[in-house]
């Protein structure tokens, strides 16, 4: 009984957070695989050096291949949820200091891209905590 109020092993409890997770993934992937892809010039629009974007693509590839992963197994892990909630709140918090500290001389497409996708972020773990909830 104790491993049930652990995990969330039915697909209707589970459906608005394994969406979430779904969503997450096919956004970190996409913006993954153009960083990696494109960094050069996506660093030069943005004002990022393509040093920073390619390897945070890379890490973007990467995590969404584990949401994929995450989202698809019979049974989700509240506590892996949490570690992704945790790793998507350290990313928006990222992106705040980003702007705040002018870690990079960001371009006015640059500044809106990291508002944006850091928005989007905080959506999405809106969407996995609201999902979270429902299974609880």
């Amino acid at each position: 009984m104790a491993t049930v109020a652990k995990t969330v092993s039915t697909a209707a409890d589970a459906k608005l957070l394994r969406f979430a997770l779904k969503q997450d993934a096919m956004g970190s992937g996409a913006f993954g695989v153009v960083g990696v892809v494109a960094a050069a010039i996506f660093g030069e629009m943005f004002g990022l050096p393509a040093a920073f974007l390619f390897p945070v693509g890379a890490f973007l590839v990467v995590w969404a291949a584990a949401l994929f992963f995450l989202a698809a197994r019979p049974t989700v892990g509240k506590a892996a949820v949490g570690v992704v909630m945790a790793i998507n709140i350290a990313w928006v918090a990222a992106s705040a200091e980003l702007l705040i500290a002018g870690w990079f001389p960001l371009t006015s497409l640059g500044t809106a891209l990291v508002i944006v996708q850091a928005v989007v972020v905080a959506g999405f773990t809106g969407l996995q905590f609201a999902g979270l909830r429902k299974t609880a």
